[in-house]
């Protein structure tokens, strides 16, 4: 289950205000040892900051939040291209608010080589708020190969979500908030207390060979979630969860999601959409040359019943999906109810349109490996599905696929056959 966030919620998380501190400080302390991590280049002016030179004790013991504040204090602070390095070792941390604008700086590479453990006292977080957070930066890679551990099973026992509409949301472990041209690459992240990774207004953004993990009955632990987004992408990641892999959450254009292997987990997601009024539209949405392993749905679209207001998901590819003992490889669902019942009061008021599914091929664990509910107040409109090729896995019988509120257009071959 992804729950989508309002924004204004979203927001509101920071308990601290940075304050600025002279330019021109200077970071000491450099070693050989990142002669290796940066080449050396003369053409090039770039200021250094060593969360050790800041304090940071790396023993996976010592709070060595206030050594990261202050490193990113000082390099947001500084003009040019700017490096932190964040050097091998377990630091205990957080939460952490990395903000900006960060006036001067024209780029900031995060080498995150350590091991980041989160506090597990959630009383230092704030409802729904980031174990780490990036907001309103410029041009920011975070890579290095580091993790983001966020000691989520400790916290998961609190999570009410699946009971309660309005629960408390549990801290995500990276957030960014209102980021432009953004890198993130070689990172891992596991065991989040929610989310894993989520995206809320940000652009220009590319996340590649990144490794996501947390056990398969964790509650809430989405991968990567995005939120009213433009211009994002990801690709060549290892996502294992006990939640969607990927949520495309509401007000989302231009997201392409190729190279992705998922499970376990609940596959890849539209939505949930159609909860908040006023929502953001979804469009352009390109889902490519993926895997899904044993997980409880392939590519999913979900809405809610009764939605407040109205909004559209349309022209949305999801083209060469492999499924590998998938309980639901294809599902749109416009009655999606998360908890153990739902009394929807009307339909869906979300449109559907424009959807193609293209060669969507493998083995299903359900009979039905094709299922299209659509609202029946706004029927689905122009839904394709082209080389579709689902067997039942245990080889007894042939899969079928139902509809509703839909008529769906086919090309090339089929199984299951095509709605009556």
């Amino acid at each position: 289950m992804s729950l989508e966030i309002p924004f204004k919620l979203l927001l509101l998380f920071s308990s601290f205000s940075f304050a600025g501190v002279p330019a021109g400080a200077a970071t000491t302390g450099l070693g050989s040892q990142y002669a290796q991590l940066l080449p050396y280049n003369n053409q090039r002016t770039s200021h250094f900051f060593n969360v050790k030179t800041f304090g940071a004790q790396a023993d996976g013991l010592t709070d060595d939040t206030k050594a990261f504040l202050s490193a990113w204090n000082k390099a947001c602070q500084a003009t040019g291209e700017v490096d932190i390095m964040i050097p091998k070792g377990t630091y205990l941390v957080g939460p952490l608010k990395f903000a900006g604008p960060c006036e001067n700086v024209s780029k900031i590479i995060v080498h995150m080589k350590g091991y980041l453990k989160a506090t597990t006292n959630l009383f230092k977080y704030g409802d729904g708020a980031g174990w780490v957070e990036f907001r309103w930066i410029e041009g920011l890679t975070l890579t290095g190969g580091g993790t983001f551990d966020g000691q989520g099973a400790k916290a998961w026992p609190y999570n009410s979500c699946s009971t309660d509409f309005n629960c408390k949301l549990l801290p995500t472990n990276v957030k960014f908030l209102a980021m432009n041209r953004t890198i993130v690459r070689g990172i891992t992240s596991v065991n989040s207390k929610f989310f894993h990774m989520a995206l809320v207004e940000c652009k220009n953004f590319k996340g590649s060979k990144i490794k996501i993990s947390a056990p398969a009955d964790s509650p809430n632990t989405d991968g990567i979630h995005i939120q009213r987004s433009s211009s994002v992408y990801f690709s060549r990641s290892l996502i294992g969860t006990g939640d969607d892999c990927i949520s495309i959450g509401q007000g989302n254009s231009q997201v392409t999601i190729t190279s992705i292997s998922c499970g376990p987990g609940h596959g890849i997601s539209v939505g949930s959409l159609g909860r908040y009024k006023d929502e953001g539209d979804v469009s352009g949405l390109v889902v490519r040359d993926c895997t899904m392993i044993g997980t409880s749905n392939g590519i999913r679209i979900k809405t809610w019943a009764n939605s407040p207001g109205r909004s559209a998901a349309t022209n949305m590819t999801f083209e060469n999906i492999n499924m590998e003992n998938v309980t639901n490889p294809i599902i749109i669902d416009q009655a999606y109810c998360p908890f153990a019942s739902c009394t929807p009061m009307g339909p869906s008021q979300v449109k559907l349109s424009d959807i193609y599914f293209k060669k969507i091929k493998g083995m299903s664990l359900s009979a039905v490996a094709v299922a299209l509910e659509c609202s029946k107040g706004i029927p689905c409109q122009d839904i394709y599905l082209e080389d579709v090729h689902l067997e039942l896995a245990t080889g007894e019988k042939q899969v079928t696929s139902t509809c509703k509120n839909v008529r769906a257009k086919y090309i090339g071959s089929q199984i299951p056959p095509p709605c009556a």
